[in-house]
């Protein structure tokens, strides 16, 4: 809080009232739930007021809507609790309310077949096509620890708040379980996934997303040290990004998404791979950068995310 709690409960009470604005982009209505990406105030010199202008997405690049917003205000919320010991903000109908439609729109149900978020691109602190469409280890990571701050800041009072509370358990214990097993790699599921046979049927397969053995990038080999580990950028049907990604890796150890053991596998990483991911500069935002044709394809010739550039392996303090 940095010693300035009001300002951090403004902040909050702000954007909770932003939140409630209805939400239209091009004519369609998004999510009761869906907090803004970022907004601005308006100065009026002739009536002397200020007015919040909020952005959900409609002056975003790519018309995107912003998918970690919500988690970050929920993530703020606890971190204020916490530092505070102040439970009235948190505990508050307009407080719970705002918590229960941001987690609505992630609890609700669908086509989907894993517990982990579907996203498009440019949806995060990503905010450009960089080729993190489906389900971005950023988002993930995100989502847990946002179902954990939530699940120690929702009332219980009522049969419906508690059948809300047994919604976000399961949906935690289905999450640390997708995580754990299909985003997390290592020197030996790097040869796992080596020896993968493809087309397989039944529950009874291994390769459960069918991926092929061949798209493991060349790079990965000598960038994979004996010791370590990391949870990779995406995993979806026919499709691992092995990409390192530093805020999705990060906050899996903050909200111990990663276990005890994982978590020291990423800081073993880190270390035996320390020129490449930090070097004399910041840590690299991802690794290794796409380029040459790939960057054309993935980025769409984005000229901002050209190689070991902002969020195509640049340096972020």
């Amino acid at each position: 809080m940095n010693g300035e709690p009001e300002i951090v409960k403004n902040f909050l009470l702000k954007t909770l009232r932003l939140q409630g604005w209805e939400k239209k982009v091009d004519q369609f209505k998004l999510g009761e739930g869906v907090m803004p990406a970022s907004f601005k105030v308006l100065h009026d010199a002739v009536r002397n007021t200020d007015t919040l202008m909020a952005d959900f997405g409609e002056s975003a690049i790519g018309r995107v809507a912003p998918v970690d917003s919500g988690f970050w205000w929920i993530i703020l919320l606890r971190a204020y609790t916490k530092s505070t010991g102040d439970l009235s903000l948190s505990e508050s109908d307009g407080c719970q309310k705002g918590m229960k439609l941001i987690l609505t729109l992630c609890l609700s149900e669908g086509f989907d077949t894993f517990p982990t978020l579907l996203c498009a691109d440019g949806c995060c602190m990503i905010d450009r096509r960089m080729g993190v469409y489906g389900y971005p280890i950023e988002i993930q990571a995100l989502f847990f620890m946002a179902l954990r701050c939530a699940l120690s800041m929702l009332k219980q009072d009522t049969a419906d708040d508690k059948a809300y509370v047994e919604r976000v358990v399961k949906r935690l214990h289905a999450l640390s379980y997708h995580m754990r097993s299909y985003f997390w790699l290592d020197f030996q599921q790097l040869n796992n996934i080596y020896r993968y046979k493809t087309e397989e049927y039944s529950h009874t397969a291994v390769n459960k997303f069918n991926v092929n053995p061949d798209s493991i990038p060349d790079w990965l080999f000598d960038f994979m040290p004996t010791r370590g580990g990391y949870f990779i950028g995406n995993v979806s049907p026919a499709r691992m990004d092995f990409r390192w990604f530093a805020l999705g890796n990060c906050v899996a150890i903050l909200s111990s998404l990663a276990t005890p053991e994982q978590s020291m596998a990423i800081m073993d990483l880190i270390e035996a791979r320390w020129d490449e991911l930090v070097g004399e500069m910041p840590l690299k935002i991802s690794y290794p950068a796409i380029e040459s044709h790939e960057w054309r394809i993935v980025t769409g010739c984005d000229p901002k995310n050209t190689r070991w550039s902002y969020h195509n392996g640049g340096s972020w303090p």
